[in-house]
């Protein structure tokens, strides 16, 4: 039988894995984001492609001379975001029956190179508590803070 952390990784690697299709595998590092807070389930994600930093819609913002188009329709983004939070709503029902804490936040970062995946998680209310905030202001900070460090 399946365990917990088995089940978990296995819906971490979905996102990624259609991260990785809706870029047609053409990226050096995606970044996903994800959170759950208070019934609400948010997410995005973008891309290192070429040095540049670069947001779904924006992928061809990323390309040299020659390289092939990506297909950044609004479809193909939202189809991409309906899976992640797809995974989302199945992470929180794994947690709630394994009885474990569920994540308010996920933040993913896989590099194609090395196949690596590496995984940040956090359990405190983040932007609910928050006048202003939202889970998209929290994504795009992380973008900032990615852009600007050079993760």
């Amino acid at each position: 039988m399946k365990e917990f952390e088995d089940i978990f990784s296995e819906l971490q690697a979905d996102m990624i894995s259609i991260c990785m299709e809706y870029v047609e595998d053409r990226a050096d590092k995606v970044y996903v984001y994800a959170s759950c807070e208070e019934g609400v389930i948010s997410s995005n994600f973008f891309y290192l492609i070429n040095n540049k930093y670069v947001k779904s819609h924006k992928l061809n913002d990323a390309l040299e001379e020659g390289d092939e188009r990506y297909d950044v329709s609004t479809e193909r983004g939202f189809m991409v975001l309906d899976i992640i939070n797809d995974n989302v709503g199945k992470i929180k029902m794994l947690c709630k029956e394994y009885e474990r804490d569920m994540p308010t936040e996920l933040k993913l970062i896989y590099d194609n190179k090395s196949g690596k995946l590496q995984a940040e998680y956090k359990y405190d209310l983040i932007y609910t508590n928050d006048d202003i905030k939202t889970a998209r202001h929290i994504a795009n900070e992380w973008f900032e803070e990615i852009e600007n460090n050079n993760l």
